[in-house]
């Protein structure tokens, strides 16, 4: 590694950029291409503190992906590589949806990706899978852990528990299970503040889960708003960051409740575009605001809504970062975070095999996407084998999808 502030600048600039733009698939192959980066070749974090990184992050608001590379970059390189990695990370998405808005509101329609992303898909399956053996090799130190991991796996397939109360789950019962009792640690004071302070989050996403479920249900009449003030626009998604575990669902119904029924700054239709927007273009699926804010106030629109989503990401990172190794330090929380590691590794797997799922299977017989399957198996050969970049997997698989599109092949 250098020394050099502003090599390690350009460093992370070039390589946070770069996974922006290849960023396919979702948080949970952002955060495989990201430890593929960082752990493997780069060597900037050994996989215990990735993983402790990851495990913290979970229990925090805001895009997982997003806020493990602004960790990254305030560890890297300080202050100036917090904000840099981050900005660096969400530009590509922005700047992509952004264009499509351009598009979507000039000619009414949204372009068609779909053959890229069919090759993509089965791809992101192997980048993730490789990804996840070397995180699981870490984090799954005793045997103890493995039934934490499998308990919490369990948990969320058969009750669909919500993934942060999951993790805490999780993390209390490795708390109480693994903890070694060492008579110099004091559990009283630093330790359980420490697990206050997390366990916030579980508090914040109940709130966030009623205030959407509230507004989801509201009955008021969306009257047309003709000009909306960007301070309203970026207050509006400041909350919506500030309180959102997870990204996705939680979204949909943030949005559905704030701008179509409450406000009426969007129609139905309009919602349904922009969170498709957001689900195919790289890059964290928060960038559906920017598709919004410029559908609502033009540029400046975009711009504010940007900002709007993703700040709260910069400054929970920022507070939480120095509090890890204070984590570490009492065999208390250590116990927690070893088993809030487990779980999001648990986590990972659970959504790994609904993504493929989703991904590899039909239909109609033969239920099984030949193809798709074959593009995932080369590619996880690729990554695992020959450590082929993710990049060179993301951008070959497209082509390959884009060729099958031609040659008439259908999903």
């Amino acid at each position: 590694m250098t020394n050099s502030a502003p090599s390690r600048l350009g460093e992370l600039t070039s390589l946070f950029f770069k996974l922006g733009v290849i960023g396919f698939g979702g948080p949970v192959a952002h955060i495989a291409m990201i430890e593929d980066e960082v752990v493997k070749r780069r060597q900037w974090l050994t996989r215990e503190h990735f993983l402790d990184l990851l495990g913290a992050t979970n229990l925090i608001p805001g895009p997982n992906s997003t806020e493990m590379a602004i960790h990254i970059g305030y560890i890297y390189a300080g202050w100036l590589g917090l904000i840099v990695s981050g900005v660096c990370f969400v530009l590509p998405a922005v700047l992509i949806t952004g264009g499509f808005a351009w598009v979507y509101v000039a000619y009414g329609t949204l372009p068609q990706i779909a053959p890229l992303l069919y090759g993509i898909k089965p791809a992101v399956l192997a980048i993730i899978m490789n990804a996840l053996w070397g995180l699981a090799k870490k984090a799954v130190k005793t045997r103890q852990l493995v039934v934490i991991a499998f308990a919490v796996a369990l948990l969320t397939l058969l009750l669909k528990l919500n993934e942060v109360i999951a993790l805490l789950i999780g993390g209390l019962l490795g708390m109480v299970w693994l903890h070694s009792g060492d008579k110099h640690d004091k559990p009283g004071d630093k330790a359980n503040f420490l697990i206050a302070s997390l366990s916030t989050g579980a508090t914040l996403k109940a709130s966030a889960v009623l205030a959407a479920s509230v507004a989801t249900a509201s009955t008021a009449t969306a009257s047309t708003v003709a000009n909306v003030s960007l301070w309203q626009l970026g207050w509006f998604f400041l909350k919506v960051g500030s309180v959102l575990f997870g990204g996705g669902y939680l979204l949909v119904a943030f949005l559905q409740g704030g701008l179509v029924q409450e406000y009426g700054w969007l129609t139905q239709q309009q919602l349904l575009d922009a969170i498709a927007i957001g689900q195919f273009t790289p890059g964290p699926v928060l960038s559906t605001a920017t598709f919004i804010g410029y559908l609502i106030a033009g540029i400046p629109g975009a711009i504010v809504a940007t900002i709007g989503i993703f700040l709260p990401s910069f400054v929970f990172v920022a507070a939480l970062n120095p509090l890890i190794p204070r984590l570490r330090a009492s065999s208390w929380t250590r116990a927690f975070l070893d088993a809030v590691n487990v779980s999001a590794v648990a986590l990972m797997v659970v959504t790994t095999l609904q993504l493929g799922a989703a991904t590899l299977t039909l239909p109609q017989a033969p239920f099984i996407d030949f193809l798709g399957l074959a593009i995932a198996i080369v590619s996880a050969i690729l990554a695992i084998h020959f450590r082929i970049n993710a990049a060179w997997l993301v951008f070959g698989s497209a082509f390959i999808g884009w060729g099958a599109s031609l040659l008439g092949y259908t999903r």
